[in-house]
């Protein structure tokens, strides 16, 4: 149990990759924080670490867009376990549309959720962390983070965003024991496609489906304990993680 008695925050919690890397820590004896608006899923997630995992959970019902929820998440965690260790910004929204579809709305969402969300999550963990001279800020990003391709402009943007935030505060935090890590995932089987209402890119995901190789959730996860495994002097900068082409 790598992780026994580390306290982290991961907000995005509920489904998909934000919920394995939840398993995952716990597996390995962290104490896990479990971030997200859906707090019935949440729950359903938190009583199966509870009774099988090596770590406890504990819900906080979070809406990463605003502020004072991630100030409250960090102080829930604080209240009743005494500390943060690390925090993994996963929260995200991936509303593909071609620009000319002008969907507004979704662009802003996209900001909110994905990069505000990240820079509320900074806020509030890092005084903390600068005061006890330690502390684990994972974000997690894109490949769609490193290129671009039809119908991601925007949200490629965001995550391009997360990316340079990732790297500019590594440079600043380097002498002061808290580390950062930004983990690009590649395709993922998840939720995230479920939410895209553009019949163009939907179109052209079906497409493309029979020859797309997806990760697993679990992919990811694996690849944030290796981050936040390593030990104290070792800063892991940036992951990222493709699937094999067929």
């Amino acid at each position: 149990m790598k992780l026994e008695g580390k306290v982290v925050l991961v907000t995005g919690a509920s489904s998909g990759i934000g919920e394995a890397i939840a398993r995952h820590l716990a597996d390995e004896g962290a104490n896990v924080v479990l971030a997200a608006r859906r707090e019935e899923k949440l729950t359903d997630l938190a009583q199966s670490l509870n009774d099988q995992s090596n770590g406890k959970a504990l819900v906080v019902k979070t809406d990463v867009t605003k502020k004072e929820d991630m100030e409250n998440l960090v102080q829930q965690a604080k209240d009743t376990y005494g500390k943060v260790d690390m925090i993994i910004n996963n929260a995200g929204v991936m509303l593909l549309s071609f620009m000319k579809n002008d969907e507004v709305d979704q662009w802003t969402q996209m900001v909110d959720v994905n990069i505000n969300g990240v820079l509320h999550g900074v806020h509030a963990v890092l005084p903390d962390m600068l005061k006890q001279e330690s502390g684990h800020i994972v974000n997690v990003s894109s490949v769609a983070g490193h290129e671009v391709f039809p119908s991601s402009s925007v949200y490629s943007a965001t995550k391009y965003a997360v990316r340079a935030l990732s790297m500019g505060l590594e440079k600043e935090l380097s002498k002061t024991g808290v580390r950062v890590t930004n983990i690009s995932p590649g395709a993922v089987e998840s939720e995230l496609t479920n939410h895209i209402t553009d019949d163009e890119v939907l179109e052209m995901f079906k497409d493309r489906a029979s020859s797309m190789k997806k990760l697993q959730a679990e992919d990811i996860a694996r690849s944030v304990v290796y981050a936040v495994t390593q030990p104290d002097y070792v800063n892991v900068n940036e992951v990222v993680v493709r699937p094999m082409q067929k």
